[in-house]
Order: C-alpha cells, then sequence, then structure tokens
C-alpha cells in the first residue's frame, strides 16, 4: 500500500536529496518548507523558546495533513524538539539524524562531525551522545565547523557550496586518516558522496523503508 510521506525542511535544497533516497519506493512525497526560523534565528530577540514553539506549531500542521509518517530533515529543527514531542503525535515522527546515528554507534571508531552550520552543531552533538547512551555504546565523538559556508547554500549558491564543502571535507579527512569523518547535515550529501564519507543518505533509505513497511515500486 502506498504510503503519504510529509518532509518538513528549512531549505529547498533538501527536496531533492529526498526525493532520491526514496525514488525506488512506492510512496506520495509532500514537502513543506520553513525557512524563515534560519533568517531570524540571529536576531537579538531570538529565543529558543521562539524556535521551539514555531517549529513545534509547523509540525502540528503537518501531522494534519493525512500522512503516515512525517520525516524532520533540519537538525536545527530536531535539536529544539523533545523526544516526548515527538512520541505525541498519532504517526511516526521520524529525524534526519536517527539512521545516520545508528550506523556511527555502530562503527566502534572515533567519529569527527562535520558541520557548516554553527547553529546546528551543539544540538546535534548533545543528540548523538545520547543516542549512543541509549544504544549502551562507548562513542568518541568530536564536531568541526567549515566556518563561512552555510550561507552560500541560503542564498542559492549550490555548486559553489558544494565545492567549498568538499574541499573542507578533503582536507578533515587527509589532517586525520585514523578517524571516520561524517557529513552531519543533509545539505552537504553530494559533497560527502563525491569523496566517499559518511552521510545522511547512506543510511536513510533502509531505515525508511523497515520503519515503515515501504513497498519496492
Amino acid at each position: 500500500m502506498r504510503k503519504k510521506i510529509g518532509c518538513y525542511h528549512a531549505h529547498y535544497s533538501n527536496i531533492e536529496h529526498i526525493e532520491r533516497a526514496l525514488n525506488p519506493y512506492d510512496v506520495e512525497i509532500v514537502h513543506f518548507v520553513d525557512p524563515g526560523l534560519d533568517r531570524i534565528k540571529a536576531d537579538v530577540d531570538f529565543t529558543n523558546e521562539i524556535a521551539q514553539r514555531k517549529i513545534k506549531d509547523t509540525l502540528d500542521w503537518i501531522a494534519k495533513c493525512h500522512l503516515d509518517a512525517i520525516l524532520i530533515t533540519c537538525t536545527f529543527f530536531t535539536a529544539n524538539l523533545q523526544q516526548e514531542t515527538l512520541l505525541s503525535y498519532p504517526i511516526p515522527i521520524i529525524k534526519i539524524d536517527d539512521p545516520l546515528f545508528q550506523n556511527i554507534c555502530q562503527l566502534n571508531k572515533q567519529i569527527i562531525m562535520a558541520f557548516t552550520n554553527p547553529n546546528t552543531v551543539k544540538g546535534t552533538m548533545d543528540q548523538l551522545i545520547n543516542f549512543a547512551r541509549i544504544m549502551e555504546k562507548e562513542l568518541q565523538a568530536e564536531s568541526v565547523l567549515l566556518e563561512n559556508t552555510f550561507d552560500l547554500i541560503m542564498q542559492g549558491k549550490k555548486e559553489e557550496y558544494i565545492e567549498v564543502v568538499t574541499n573542507g571535507l578533503n582536507q578533515i579527512v587527509r589532517e586525520n586518516p585514523d578517524k571516520t569523518v561524517v557529513a552531519a547535515q543533509l545539505s552537504m550529501v553530494p559533497a560527502a558522496q563525491g569523496i566517499g564519507i559518511g552521510n545522511h543518505l547512506n543510511s536513510l533509505s533502509r531505515y525508511m523503508e523497515e520503519l515503515l513497511n515501504l513497498d519496492i515500486k
């Protein structure tokens, strides 16, 4: 039976990644994009409470749209949602990080999580550590920020963003030959795939298939 999946994004650039990941399956994908929070989160009067309220209000709206599941693709959004909130909905709410975290916890290696968006670093790392604790896994993980890159994708400069991120990831890999480098954001997938490092799409398809019992086309 065809499943309807709602995808909650912070930017339109993430749509193509999800479409590609779920292309083998008999699903209808409905995309909801809200770039507003990213545009105002640097304002002096912006607070976590504002973000949490806006994200939950949007999630409430999406949940009413006759869907079988919701995939949240923005790590800033997921970092501002409590687990109790996610469990309060009548349909599965899937965080983009969960399948990636699951893979990381199975590696048994020192991990470097590479970011481009400074606002997602702490929240994502906290969630990773908590995920590993729940899985009862020992985890050695650190974060690296590729500075002054995220604005490029938000400005629609996709090719320039991919090039800069690819160069940055390559440098991290060269400088850390004994560690496993993972791209921590969905927007980094093209660069990560180009150099063969861990990324969200490596694990997302199978995770969604098993969780939602998706049928192949």
